[in-house]
């Protein structure tokens, strides 16, 4: 396996500064891609680009808010301007939400729905054109399996994640003759800072988490790094319009 298979391309990921976002970015930079990545904790992303930097890759860090339009055009502009072109994205960038139904307000689900679903839409917006510009491209939105199935108390969540799907799958199918490929990942539980937000570190509601995967486990970040990154490689170029579910069994049950 040629472990530099993205050398020469420019990747760019949203949501990098922890978790899923965080690994995969490196990830690309060990595959020999130079990387953007983005978030709003500033200090968090300076560390990504040095842990990068320290591996011998090329990384830079714009802080960015990607339910705002101006950022995401800010990110994209500085992409561009500083590696030359955009080729792969990776449109990771979310929020978790739960609570019975008396709980969900209107500000919740317009806080849920402008990062989750517009940020992933108005991303792929100034992404694309960029993206054409060189001849075509990857991207992958991060989904969930709550955007493949109904789940209680977490409804507004749910619903972000059904969009994301939709999405993904009438982009794909707007931009295929033009060589943009566009996929989701739709992981189960993985060990995230999200993920501890939701279920605990431990306790109860950790362990009901855990039996929830056949495996006997919850995922690593690295696992779901790998299928973002098989999707924007040429080993996926006949890949376009699906979700790539990687749960440890749990949608088999």
């Amino acid at each position: 396996m040629n472990t530099k298979k993205f050398s020469g391309k420019v990747a760019l990921v949203t949501g990098g500064t922890s978790g899923i976002g965080k690994t995969t970015a490196i990830e690309f930079a060990r595959a020999g891609a130079k990387v953007v990545l983005t978030g709003r904790r500033e200090k968090e992303g300076a560390q990504v680009v040095a842990e990068i930097k320290k591996l011998g890759g090329e990384a830079a860090f714009v802080r960015a808010d990607v339910a705002k339009d101006a950022d995401v055009k800010r990110i994209v502009d500085f992409t561009v301007d500083k590696f030359g072109r955009l080729d792969i994205a990776f449109n990771n960038a979310g929020v978790e939400w739960i609570g019975p139904l008396d709980q969900a307000t209107e500000a919740e689900y317009r806080r849920i729905f402008d990062i989750n679903v517009w940020g992933v839409l108005n991303s792929m917006r100034h992404e694309i054109p960029a993206m054409l510009k060189n001849g075509g491209g990857a991207i992958v939105n991060t989904s969930s399996v709550a955007g493949h199935v109904g789940m209680g108390q977490v409804s507004i969540y749910t619903a972000s994640k059904h969009a994301v799907e939709g999405l993904t799958k009438a982009l794909a199918l707007e931009f295929a003759k033009q060589n943009i490929r566009i996929n989701a990942v739709a992981p189960a539980g993985v060990a995230t800072d999200m993920v501890d937000r939701f279920a605990g570190k431990e306790g109860e509601m950790r362990d009901y988490l855990t039996s929830l995967h056949p495996v006997g486990r919850i995922g690593a970040s690295e696992e779901i790094a790998a299928a973002v990154l098989y999707l924007c490689s040429d080993d996926a170029k006949f890949t376009t319009g699906t979700s790539l579910v990687v749960d440890g069994g749990m949608l088999a049950q």
